[in-house]
Parts: structure tokens; sequence; C-alpha cells
């Protein structure tokens, strides 16, 4: 069976089962434009490690292509479509997994200050509205693709919540919004709907030139000019500077910060911050919580006040 047959038999029978499995579908067909259409079984492992390879060193991207291609594979074995898999059994020494970046109070404000570059190569509404994004992903801590795919009739600036809906995990969740971000959005809500909607309320939230909602790509790209005004270069002994999915990391260990400098039971609040972020498990947000300087003085002194204590009753 021709390869790129065997792809869309694969992609239906993912979809079947509930998944959006968009990425993977590009990933896909990326794939068999790179070995060309021909029958599966004549797909070589050569040509296979060339796509995973790329025209770089093996980066995390290898991961997630190898990954798709053997759910492919598995697919079309046990549909008697292929007898072999093409990938490679010996797996490169891929780079250690990128460490969470969280971005300091003064780092943000030049993050926001540095959106005014995007005014060269874009149209004119994108500074301002990368600035909502950007605020958007800090104040609520929801995936990029998740900001990506908001419409109009999923912000309600009467109960300050945004309805997040086909999350990674297939569910629909409402994020609760504070008055300072309400107000920025409804500035956004406004400067956007002088915009083109053809789509009228279920137009995106961020679109390119008013029709064509954003990309992740262009999101990314966009990323790039504002992080290198903004003077935030890679860490030392990192491979590859701070990204944009890090704004997740920076909201979620910003509460925790906030909430010891409160006084809040953290151990309580954690569960709370695990919904608001869209975690099936407490363990995945307890990931997000690097222990960076703030939140380690933040620990210590409940740590002491909690010492203090006991020593008085003793």
């Amino acid at each position: 069976m021709k390869l790129s047959d065997v792809i869309d038999l694969y992609v239906a029978r993912q979809r079947s089962l509930g998944m959006r499995f968009e990425s993977a579908e590009r990933k896909l067909h990326h794939f068999g434009r790179a070995v060309g259409d021909r029958q599966i079984d004549e797909v070589t492992p050569e040509s296979v490690i060339d796509f995973l390879n790329g025209d770089k060193a093996p980066t995390a991207t290898w991961v997630l292509k190898h990954s798709v291609l053997s759910g492919l594979f598995r697919f079309a074995i046990s549909r008697g479509y292929a007898d072999r898999s093409a990938l490679p059994t010996v797996l490169p020494n891929l780079p250690p997994a990128q460490t969470p970046y969280v971005y300091s109070t003064d780092e943000l404000r030049r993050l926001l200050e540095a959106t005014s570059t995007l005014r060269t190569g874009y149209s004119q509404h994108v500074p301002a509205m990368y600035r909502t994004m950007i605020l958007l992903l800090y104040g609520t801590g929801m995936r990029i693709g998740e900001a990506l795919r908001l419409t109009f009739q999923d912000v309600d600036l009467v109960e300050k919540v945004i309805t997040i809906h086909c999350t990674k995990f297939y569910k629909t969740r409402m994020v609760p919004i504070g008055p300072k971000l309400s107000g920025e959005l409804a500035a956004h809500l406004e400067r956007r709907g002088m915009l083109p909607m053809p789509q009228g309320n279920a137009a995106p939230l961020f679109a390119s030139r008013g029709i064509r909602g954003w990309t992740y790509p262009t999101v990314i790209t966009m990323f790039q000019h504002v992080r290198r005004d903004a003077g935030i270069e890679r860490p030392i002994g990192e491979p590859r500077p701070p990204r944009l999915h890090d704004l997740r990391h920076t909201a979620a260990v910003h509460r925790v910060v906030a909430w010891y400098q409160s006084g809040q039971d953290v151990q309580r609040l954690l569960p709370q911050l695990a919904t608001f972020l869209g975690h099936i498990d407490i363990q995945s947000t307890q990931r997000y919580l690097q222990m960076t300087p703030e939140l380690l003085e933040a620990a210590s002194q409940r740590f002491a006040e909690y010492a203090m204590e006991g020593s008085h009753e003793e």
C-alpha cells in the first residue's frame, strides 16, 4: 500500500479515538513528502534517518518525530500494510531536555516593552496584539496552543472568565481572570473588532490581518525577535535560550511564591493550581515548580516561621 494511503488511514483512526492529532498529522505528511509517495515497504531506514535528523544534529524534535513514526509503523504492521518497521534500531545520544526558565518580573516588563519591535515586518496591530498574548499566557498559565484556539465567544468579561475548549487532554476548563487582565482583554477585543471578522463571535482572538488565526510557528518566530530585543539571552550551561512556553512555568512559580509570601497553605492550594493549569494530576504541576531563588527564599521563610512556632510551644 502507498505510504500516503497508510498515513491517511492512520490519521483517520487516531481521530476516531477522539484525538486532535494535528501536529502529528503535519509531521506525517512532511515525512511522506520527504521520502516520496512509494509503497510503505519500500521506505528505507536511510530515508527515515535523514527525515529524523533533518539538516542539523538531533534535537528534542527528533524524539517527537520518532514517536509519531513509531505509531505509524505499528499501525501499518498490525493491519498487514507493512511487514517491517523502517525506524532505526539504534537511537542517537540526544541533548538533555531544556530546563524550564522562570522569567523575573523585570524580564517580563522588558518582554512587554520589546513587543514594539514587531512594528517592523508585521501589520500595525501586531505589537499590541502580541503584548496582549504575553499578558494572557502569564496571567492564566495556559498553553500556547490553547491561547491560539481562543475565539471572541470564549472570553467573558462580565464573569471575568475564559473558557478553554479541547485542551491537551480533550477537556474543557474555565479559567478566571483578574481585573487588570480583564482590562487588557477589553482593550484587545475593541481593537480586534475593528479588523475583519467574517466568522463573527467565532473569530480567532489572535489573528493575522483579522481573518486567519495566528499559527504556532508564527508566534514562536515573533517571540525570538521580542526576546532578543528584550536582551534575554541563553542562560549559562543551557543549549537554547528561554522560550515563550516558559511563561507557563513562570506563572506557576510566581503564583506559588505569592502564596508563600502571603502565608497561604501551599500544599492545600496546589491541587487548585493543577486544575487552573489544566493538569491531570498534581505531579505534573510539581514538575513546573523549579526551585528558583525566590521560591527557595519564600519556602525557607515559611520553614523558619514554622520552626519558631514549634520552639515557642516547647
